[in-house]
């Protein structure tokens, strides 16, 4: 018997030890439940086993187990309760382990404005499951097997017609690859370019540090464009050397400007003369409030311009789904990195949104978000203007951020965003967007990137408040 009785189910109760010292069946069981206690393998409140199911899984008597039960039970090790069975006790000796230090915090975040996230309590919950339920109802039993790494068909023939109608996207099912989100549709470039043995990539003087993280990982130099009024300097990447440049056309962030006519198509003509790449962050397009968005710079040229495009915005981030319409010659290659990354994306919310998309929910929540987003910032600007009216509000009427630029006399940035910490708010400065190859940083005011998206219905005013203070200091 000794030689198989030795594991309890899923306890991994070890009783060769008992045993080898000469301990009989009932003391060996005792001791490695007193181990396994002691030890913290089975911390306090995990519920055992009956007396019969782990007699079965040992292989011994029901009475030996029950009786160790209950001498362990005198002893204070477990505990048993009517109806409940026999838990591992809440002894609270000292020879439990030291409860580990809790390390200072400051004051709890209670606003959240940090720039970027949607109101996450705005997601379509019974739109996503009552699409999900049609799409796990239609999808083909090949669906749920290894597919193919651009992205299941369904999603791609969806995402193709949707772009076209909505952003001017020029592109067809067969370039288009589905990706976990934006940071991963960049990094797959920025792989492909590395083994092009391209070497540097020109970024927005001001963006978001973890793009800027990713083109630096993957062995690249980032090489700054200036920005001013009218967008990125498009008309100084000839003076780059860079193969690739990345940009936000339609809504720069930070700043909040749009990539003025002219230098969208200074951008596309640098790409045609140098084979160069425009990589298009889209992360917010759909969210105009002043008039109809500007197309996207892709459809200038589609064989020049990447489309990167992104759920994270208008669902949320945590679906993980984001897109990438690429030139003909690009599909094969980054292909290729996809397979490497990951293979495939998750299918079943592949599916889901794009039965989303195709029944037309898709089209109801983004028009839903627009009007509650643009109202949002309506807000921020009206408070503003009436409680701290030497505060401008800088960029288009548009996206999920808005640019608060301080007057003369201001905090500096560094403060300001230590003080909001201490009123519960969490917010970025723009400063913590500057690209760090930029080098110096040219005088301005000192301004805040405030998320007003983000802060779910009831917590806005709150937030509206707690910002007017930090503001007014």
């Amino acid at each position: 018997m000794d030689s198989w009785a030795t594991f309890g189910g899923d306890l991994h109760l070890d009783l060769t030890a008992g045993r080898t010292r000469g301990l009989g069946l009932r003391a060996a069981l005792k001791d490695a439940l007193r181990e396994a206690v002691r030890t913290g393998r089975l911390a306090r409140g995990t519920r055992l086993p009956s007396s019969r199911e782990l007699s079965r899984d040992l292989g011994i008597a029901r009475n030996t187990v029950a009786e160790a039960y209950a001498q362990l039970v005198a002893e204070g090790w477990l505990a048993s309760r009517q109806g409940s069975g026999t838990v591992v006790a809440d002894r609270g000796t000292p020879s439990d382990p030291a409860p580990r230090p809790v390390a200072p915090r400051g004051p709890a975040v209670r606003h959240d404005l940090l720039p970027g996230r949607p109101d996450l309590s705005r997601f379509p919950r019974s739109a996503w499951l009552a699409a999900a339920r049609r799409a796990l109802a239609s999808a083909p039993h090949e669906a749920f097997g290894y597919t193919d790494p651009r992205g299941r068909i369904e999603l791609r023939r969806a995402l193709a017609d949707y772009l076209a109608r909505v952003r001017g996207v020029r592109t067809d099912p067969d370039r288009l690859v589905v990706c976990s989100g934006y940071t991963q549709g960049l990094g797959l470039l920025c792989e492909v370019l590395r083994t092009q043995d391209h070497g540097r990539v020109a970024v927005e003087e001001y963006g978001l540090p973890p793009q800027q993280a990713v083109i630096d990982a993957k062995g690249l130099t980032v090489v700054p464009l200036s920005l001013d009024g009218a967008g990125a300097r498009t008309d100084l990447l000839p003076g780059t050397g860079a193969a690739a440049a990345v940009l936000t056309p339609a809504h720069q962030f930070p700043t909040g400007v749009a990539l003025r006519a002219d230098r969208r198509a200074a951008a596309v003509a640098w790409a045609r003369e140098s084979g160069g790449l425009v990589v298009e962050d889209d992360y917010d397009g759909e969210f105009r409030y002043d008039r109809q968005p500007v197309g996207a710079l892709q459809a200038l040229d589609p064989e020049r311009v990447v489309y990167a495009g992104t759920a994270s915005k208008s669902l949320a981030p945590g679906l993980r789904l984001g897109w990438l319409a690429l030139p003909g010659s690009l599909v094969g290659p980054v292909v290729r990195q996809k397979e490497l990354a990951d293979g495939q994306h998750a299918v079943i919310d592949q599916l889901t949104l794009a039965e989303l998309i195709t029944s037309g929910a898709y089209d109801r929540h983004v028009r839903r978000s627009r009007l509650v987003y643009r109202r949002r910032r309506d807000r921020l600007v009206a408070v503003l203007a009436e409680r701290a009216p030497e505060v401008r509000v800088t960029g288009i009427s548009a996206g999920l951020h808005a640019v608060l630029e301080l007057p003369p006399g201001s905090l500096d940035e560094e403060e300001l965003v230590r003080q909001a910490a201490w009123l519960g708010l969490s917010l970025n400065s723009v400063g913590w967007c500057r690209t760090p190859a930029a080098g110096p940083e040219q005088e301005r005011p000192a301004s805040l990137v405030i998320g007003y998206a983000t802060p779910p219905d009831h917590g806005f005013e709150a937030a509206l408040d707690a910002l007017c203070t930090l503001v007014r200091l």
